[in-house]
């Protein structure tokens, strides 16, 4: 599914180039792409806090296949913003219900976080192919080419019925009827979601344009901006499972806010430092922006352990898509002075996340299922005679030892 939320950055140089928008144009596309998602994640995650919804994955991963590869079709604006709206429906619909079944394979434990980082870490590499599989197709024949984009939705479709049916059905009632003994800590939880809009804000910003920065910044076509683009969403992928290894050593909110000072310097060194070190500080921010990903998931649904899906909506779907808002405000800065002073308000976010992040509390571990009680017959053998009769009142111990 995450390699249609890549495919729409990996899109702009082409649309660009084919159909001549300008920055305000694409970062309109890229809006369209996020505002229905960011409104409708919510929306599905508090239906999947009602029921599972297992049917949800087979069927969002169709839809937002079907809006990237219809986006190419039509060469009119409006049928663009409709075909990547679309996709942005699918987006919305898959998140909730994965990470509800990402969370009940873990049983919700101590381990949650690192469970959710080799989640988030599948998505990451969809980010990361995304801009090699449209550069593969667009790039060789043109937008005309699109819906073959929607073959990677297929195949994810298919491997979705055989396995998360059954998956969703017998394992997230047991996680959610295990989560909802937990209180909900509603001011940390609106905490976590404003450093999360940050962090979007600053990740979706660079995402939409660093194509077309490092295309100025290094020459030589679009390749550039697609090599930047893999930098940045492979070290996503690393920094996602980088962030679950640490966090078992220094926590979770502890790892988040220092890695947030580290994509704050590293940004800044994307937009000012001169020649190819550019791909070196975007990884150092894809890293830094990346390591908290999968642990704000798990902070949010801790934070709100009665409403498991509804958390995962916002922190994966609402507060992530709101970074498409700036979008556009960026593009027009752009057209108004040069795209390196539209981005370097970028740098501010991180340093907001990490402000907000230190009036986190780390969240207590969830409780863990109660074992079943063992019948009469398995149960624990009873305590030696002599023990017996030294834990017995003295009149019961002397009439235990007289005995014959």
């Amino acid at each position: 599914m995450d390699v249609y939320q890549g495919a729409v950055a990996a899109l702009v140089p082409f649309l660009v180039a084919e159909r001549g928008y300008g920055y305000a144009a694409v970062s309109g596309v890229v809006l369209a792409a996020s505002l229905l998602s960011s409104v409708a994640q919510p929306l599905f995650g508090a239906l999947t806090d009602r029921r599972p919804l297992p049917w949800l994955l087979p069927v969002s991963t169709l839809l937002g296949g079907a809006g990237i590869a219809l986006s190419g079709v039509g060469g009119s604006y409006g049928l663009t913003l409709a075909c990547v709206a679309l996709s942005g429906v699918g987006v919305a619909a898959y998140h909730p219900e994965s990470a509800r079944v990402a969370r009940s394979v873990t049983r919700g434990t101590g381990a949650g976080h690192r469970g959710m980082a080799w989640f988030s870490l599948g998505g990451n590499l969809g980010f990361a192919a995304a801009p090699l599989l449209v550069a593969a197709v667009v790039g060789t024949g043109g937008l005309r080419l699109a819906p073959l984009l929607a073959l990677p939705a297929l195949a994810g479709a298919a491997l979705c019925i055989p396995v998360l049916r059954d998956l969703a059905r017998r394992r997230a009632s047991a996680a959610d009827a295990a989560a909802k003994r937990g209180r909900d800590d509603r001011a940390s939880f609106v905490r976590l979601s404003l450093a999360v809009v940050c962090r979007s804000i600053a990740f979706v910003g660079l995402s939409t344009f660093l194509s077309l920065f490092a295309t100025q910044r290094l020459g030589g076509g679009t390749a550039p901006g697609t090599a930047a683009l893999v930098v940045l969403y492979a070290g996503g992928a690393v920094g996602s499972v980088l962030g679950g290894a640490l966090a078992d050593r220094w926590g979770r909110v502890a790892v988040a806010r220092w890695s947030y000072l580290v994509a704050a310097v590293a940004l800044a060194g994307v937009l000012l430092v001169p020649g190819p070190a550019l791909y070196l500080f975007v990884a150092l921010t894809s890293a830094g922006l990346y390591v908290p990903f999968s642990l704000q998931v798990t902070l949010g649904q801790d934070y709100l352990p009665t409403r498991i899906g509804t958390a995962s909506g916002i922190t994966l779907g609402l507060t992530v898509s709101i970074g498409g808002l700036a979008g556009p405000l960026i593009g027009v800065l752009a057209d108004a002075t040069s795209l390196r002073t539209a981005l370097l308000p970028l740098v501010a976010m991180p340093l907001l996340s990490w402000a907000l992040f230190r009036a986190l509390p780390e969240p207590a571990a969830p409780e863990e299922e109660p074992e079943p009680a063992a019948p009469e017959s398995e149960a624990e053998p009873a305590a030696p005679e002599s023990e017996a009769a030294s834990a017995a009142p003295e009149g019961e111990a002397a009439s235990a030892g007289g005995g014959p």
